[in-house]
């Protein structure tokens, strides 16, 4: 039976402050999206319908309505709530850690834990693009990680002499945001996320061990190379 079949309609919390109306309107998205997560992790966008969505939260339909424009909107609350869910995780692991190095595994280590439960590998990595569409769901996965991957490169950069342009730091947190979004797919997806999950941290613990020799050794970043346009070149344009 459906863990969702069981809920019964949620009870109202005094809040100072707040009008009885407004309280259950609050408690009433609150159940809407605690339902639709848990249907949605078990049976997919697709095979999740309004219906069961509101019969689990022991609501009407109209007060879905109230509260969403329809099912894709419910989604994009419940991906923003496993999304969040995950930053919070990850962002306790690596909280109050000075160390880069200890800190960076700590929060891969977090991450490959997130990407591993069955709501984030169904809702986000799974429904996520295709519900969303590409650029809405990369959007949303930035504003909820992207700080925490932004905290951990900049540690790791700071624990050299290397004094980095802000574009040039950001320009590093994309490339290791990228990395890991692939990464934590690749893991979702496999028929052992265990095993996929032990070799992604295998592999960026390697990359990491190279950063910390670099660091060690005292070596320099290179310097960003632009092409001069050549003396003349204009003028060949021009004329």
């Amino acid at each position: 039976m459906s863990k969702s079949s069981k809920l019964i309609r949620p009870l109202v919390p005094s809040v100072p402050g707040a009008s009885r109306r407004a309280q259950y309107s609050a408690s009433t998205k609150r159940a809407l999206v605690e339902v639709a997560e848990e249907l949605f992790t078990e049976h997919g966008y697709s095979g999740t319908s309004l219906d069961a969505i509101v019969a689990g939260a022991q609501v009407t339909k109209g007060a879905l309505y109230h509260h969403f424009s329809g099912k894709q909107a419910l989604f994009e609350a419940v991906f923003e709530r496993v999304e969040t869910a995950a930053s919070k995780h990850i962002h306790k692991a690596i909280k109050g850690n000075r160390d880069p190095w200890e800190k960076s595994l700590r929060g891969l280590r977090a991450f490959l834990e997130v990407v591993q439960q069955p709501e984030y590998r169904r809702v986000v990595i799974q429904d996520g693009p295709a519900v969303l569409g590409y650029e809405r769901f990369r959007e949303q996965e930035e504003r909820s990680t992207f700080a925490n991957v932004l905290d951990i490169v900049e540690s790791v950069i700071s624990a050299g002499t290397w004094e980095l342009e802000p574009d040039m730091m950001e320009t590093f947190t994309r490339i290791f945001f990228g990395a890991m979004s692939a990464a934590g797919e690749s893991v979702a997806t496999s028929d052992d996320p265990r095993a996929a999950g032990a070799r992604v941290e295998t592999a960026v613990g390697f990359i990491l061990a190279g950063l910390r020799t670099l660091v060690e050794q005292g070596v320099e970043l290179p310097t960003p190379a632009f092409d001069e346009p050549e003396v003349g070149d204009d003028e060949d344009e021009a004329g």
